[in-house]
């Protein structure tokens, strides 16, 4: 069995990697620089360089391959719908062209809705891709990562934990290391078949006020939440240097599964995975205490 890994050195892939290794796989890691994998894995990955965003180069670099874990990097050079659509249609001529026999797809919560939730419509369009084969898929329906924290690394130092979102509206959270796991589990086993929808909604629904809590708690001085507008927040995001079409996208993930929205998978044993908010930011975060 020869399993290729997408976004090897990413939140999740990183972690992916190591758990395919470590089951007795050699897995085939896709990235553009080769370079950048960890150098302890060297003798264990076989590194394949490819561009998602080049149909040959995924084609060449997917031959050969029993299952493929796929993640749509994110474009921010670019328009992001375009960026996934293109994604969307390399991945799927190469499952066609080379015979993958299953799919592992990193997909969003929102993405059950498939338009009106700006990038995510890029995941959703992805999944539809991929239905289309009519090879084995599991597509992840993961909540929201921990790691976004760390994009906001310095106001929480500073005390401030902004967002759009409505603050005491419980909503999934997760570590990215916990959607590996859930993955490797996925790629390794034989015994699903045709279209799955797997969620990974990390240990429990938290708020956003829940969460400033948490690392008031954690880094040991206090980190207020605050509501902000769609439009202060597109003012954000815009004087990051980000173009306008990266801008909406990133600002109509919120406003999709912010209003009137239910995740289509309910929390069960098969959606709850075990790491708090808590021990991740213990890890992660310490180094934003004073």
């Amino acid at each position: 069995m020869t399993i290729g890994v997408t976004t090897p050195t990413g939140n999740v892939g990183s972690h992916l990697l190591r758990l395919l290794v470590q089951a007795g796989e050699r897995p085939r890691a896709l990235l553009r620089d080769p370079s950048r994998l960890a150098p302890d894995l060297a003798g264990h990955v076989d590194a394949v360089a490819m561009d998602t965003w080049d149909a040959d180069a995924v084609i060449e670099g997917t031959r050969g391959l029993t299952a493929l874990y796929w993640v749509n990097p994110t474009a921010t050079d670019r328009d992001p719908l375009e960026a996934h659509a293109a994604a969307a249609a390399n991945v799927r001529a190469a499952v066609e062209r080379n015979g993958i026999g299953r799919v592992v797809f990193q997909s969003s919560v929102g993405a059950e809705k498939r338009s009106g939730v700006g990038e995510i419509d890029g995941l959703a369009a992805t999944e539809l891709a991929l239905d289309a084969t009519g090879v084995p898929v599991t597509h992840l329906r993961c909540g929201y990562f921990f790691s976004n924290l760390l994009m906001d690394a310095e106001a929480i130092r500073g005390g401030v934990f902004a967002t759009a979102m409505e603050l005491d509206r419980p909503v999934p959270w997760v570590a990215p290391a916990d959607i590996a796991a859930v993955g490797a589990v996925r790629l390794l086993s034989g015994s699903w078949t045709g279209r799955c929808v797997q969620a990974v909604h990390g240990p429990e629904d938290i708020s956003f006020r829940q969460v400033a809590g948490v690392l008031s708690e954690v880094l040991g001085h206090p980190v207020e939440p605050r509501r902000i507008g769609d439009d202060e927040a597109r003012a954000g995001l815009a004087a990051a240097g980000l173009p306008e079409a990266v801008v909406e996208a990133i600002a109509m993930m919120t406003v999709g599964v912010r209003d009137d929205f239910t995740p289509e998978d309910p929390r069960s044993c098969l959606t709850t995975t075990p790491t708090s908010l808590a021990a991740w930011a213990a890890e992660h975060l310490a180094h934003l205490a004073r």
